[in-house]
Parts: structure tokens; C-alpha cells; sequence
């Protein structure tokens, strides 16, 4: 009320009484007055308390290391509010329900999920929330501890982890645009964290198996080439090349890298990019690289996500869902991962 004075107690506001007249007082001005002394080492104390409290609390945000375990099998996708249902799937949504810790254990799945992890950096990081970042993280770090294991997969941890530093090396520059969710000081460490795995990585020593067996080199020689055309990348046949000598003479065949531009690119695609080599002959090895710095190459995968298109429900593909339909597996369409991107593209 006009005219009474009110102080704020641990049970709500009440009006202050001036115990010397037993009353209830009007004026705080005697109340209030401290020395400056006194009052300056309070707001100190007060200044230091929420700085150190929010300092412990990014250091916290920075450590955490607990995963969004929310996992589920299928998740239904739906992109509009209806009676039954209300608001719409993102894919920071989707990021987190679906099991993709599991996933990178799985080796036909792992790829994919490198792929998907690798589409997200350059363009869909600013659009998960922060939780699906913080997973994000998680997953990536699960995939650099995997590699570091098992030694297998380490030219493309590298460039994954490239693609993601560089992204975030520009929106860190961007940041008065708030176009990343938390704290600065959270994405600077988790800079250095990526900095860290590329070292980890760069360290790796390929250690030589114990045993001494049939080798690569031991077999045919049809067997060899028959073993080189299931590789679909043509830098693991330039590095399987590097072994040996014998194996350098294999990988230059011509039918090799005839046969791995037919599988990536269209006859078309190959009719613009000829290139011809002292000889006079089509060089299909120097038309390859020529061909993949123009055009996306074909993404092959041991397992994808699917999508029921009558029911809309997305899951791993062998995973069971409840489907209405008839037949459940005429219905199912697999998603590769810029697919499943464009999938929560609204």
C-alpha cells in the first residue's frame, strides 16, 4: 500500500516494523544505511559467489559426458499437428531417440552413421537443439575411441573431424548471431577436444598381427584383383598400391579403374570428363579422380535407416515396427543420409 514499507522475508513480502516504536515505519533510509565499507565487500561476496558458481556449472557442462539415453528402435515421423498428434519431428529429435551409440558398434552400420555425422557438421549443426549437440559430441567421441581401438577407418575419422572443425571455426566466428546453443567457452573446448582426437589420430602406429599366415600377396593373382574390385574407394586402392611392388603393378590395371568409374559415375557423367594418356587410351585412373571432384560418387551401405511409407515410421532396417499394413515390407524405403536429412527439412 501507498505510504507502508515492505521487506522481502523466506515466507513472502511483509511490512517492516521499527522495533523501537513498535510500529510499522515509513521511511527504510535508517534502515538501509550501511557503511560503504561494509556494503562493497557485499556485492564482492555476491559477484564472486555467482562467478564461481558459473564457472563450476560450464565446467560441469564441459565434462558432462552422460548421453541422451532415451533410445528407442522406431520413432514415428509426423510433420504437422493433428488431433491425435500435436507439433512435428525435427531431426535433432530423431538424432536422439534412434540408437546411433549403438549403431557405430555395428560394422554395417557405421559408415552410415559417419556419413550422417559428417552432412550434419557442414550445414545441419545450428538446427539440432542443445541436447542433440551435447549427443552429437558423445557420438563422436564414442566413433574416435572405436577407431583408435581397432585402427580401421582412420582416413575418414580425419575427415570427419575436419569437416566438423572447420565448421564450427566458422560459426564461432559468428557467434554475436547466436547461431550455436550454450556457452562460447563450452564450444572452444569442444575445439580443443576435436583438436585433440586429430592428434590422437595422427599418432596412430599400425602394428603388424603376430601371427604369420597366408598374406594378401601369397594368393592368386585373380583372387587378389577379384579382392581390389570390391574396394569403392579409389584412394584405398592407391594405398593398397604402396605395399608392395607387386601390388602397385596390380593397382594401376586399367579394368580396375574402368570398372570403379562404370560403378560411381553414368556414362554420360564419363563422356564429359575423357581424358587420354601417352599411349593414346582412355587413362580410367586420372579420369576417376577428375570425375569425383565434379560429381557426388555412389554411397553404398551394409545397413540404412528405413522409412514405412504407410505408416510412417522410421527405423534400422531388419527392425520391427507396429505396421498396419499387408504387407509391411513392400512398404519400407531406405533412406541414405542425405535422405534422412532432407526427411525433417520442413
Amino acid at each position: 500500500s501507498p505510504g507502508q514499507s515492505w521487506v522481502k522475508t523466506a515466507d513472502g513480502w511483509t511490512r517492516f516494523l521499527d522495533e523501537k516504536s513498535g510500529g510499522f515505519v515509513g521511511d527504510l533510509s535508517s534502515f538501509c544505511k550501511k557503511d560503504d565499507h561494509n556494503k562493497e565487500n557485499l556485492f564482492n561476496t555476491i559477484n564472486y559467489d555467482v562467478a564461481a558458481k558459473k564457472r563450476k556449472k560450464d565446467l560441469l557442462n564441459n565434462k558432462a559426458k552422460t548421453q541422451y539415453f532415451h533410445q528407442e528402435k522406431w520413432i514415428y515421423v509426423h510433420k504437422g499437428s493433428t488431433k491425435e498428434r500435436h507439433g512435428y519431428c525435427t531431426l535433432g529429435e530423431a538424432f536422439n531417440r534412434l540408437d546411433f551409440s549403438s549403431a557405430i558398434l555395428d560394422s554395417r552400420r557405421f559408415n552410415y552413421v559417419v556419413r550422417l555425422l559428417e552432412l550434419i557438421a557442414k550445414s545441419q549443426l545450428t538446427s539440432l537443439s542443445g541436447i542433440a549437440q551435447k549427443n552429437y559430441m558423445n557420438i563422436l567421441e564414442k566413433v574416435v575411441q572405436k577407431v583408435l581401438e581397432d585402427q580401421q577407418n582412420i582416413r575418414l575419422i580425419r575427415e570427419l573431424l575436419q569437416t566438423l572443425y572447420t565448421s564450427l571455426c566458422t560459426l564461432v566466428q559468428r557467434v554475436g548471431k547466436s547461431v550455436l546453443v550454450g556457452n562460447i567457452n563450452m564450444w572452444v573446448h569442444r575445439m580443443e577436444s576435436i583438436l585433440h582426437w586429430q592428434q590422437q589420430l595422427n599418432n596412430i602406429q599400425i602394428t603388424r598381427p603376430a601371427f604369420k599366415g597366408t598374406t594378401f600377396t601369397d594368393l592368386p593373382l585373380c583372387l587378389q584383383l577379384n579382392i581390389m574390385q570390391r574396394l569403392s574407394d579409389g584412394r584405398d586402392l592407391v594405398s593398397l598400391g604402396q605395399v608392395a611392388p607387386d601390388l602397385q603393378v596390380l593397382s594401376e590395371d586399367r579394368l580396375l579403374w574402368k570398372k570403379l568409374c562404370q560403378y560411381h559415375f553414368t556414362d554420360r557423367q564419363i563422356r564429359k570428363r575423357l581424358i587420354l594418356s601417352d599411349k593414346g587410351q582412355l587413362d580410367w585412373k586420372k579420369m576417376y579422380f577428375k570425375l569425383i571432384r565434379c560429381y557426388p560418387r555412389k554411397e553404398q551401405y551394409g545397413d540404412t535407416l528405413q522409412l514405412c511409407r504407410h505408416c510412417h515410421i522410421l527405423s534400422w532396417k531388419g527392425t520391427d515396427h507396429p505396421c498396419t499394413a499387408n504387407n509391411p515390407e513392400t512398404c519400407s524405403t531406405s533412406l541414405s543420409p542425405q535422405e534422412f536429412i532432407n526427411l525433417f527439412r520442413f
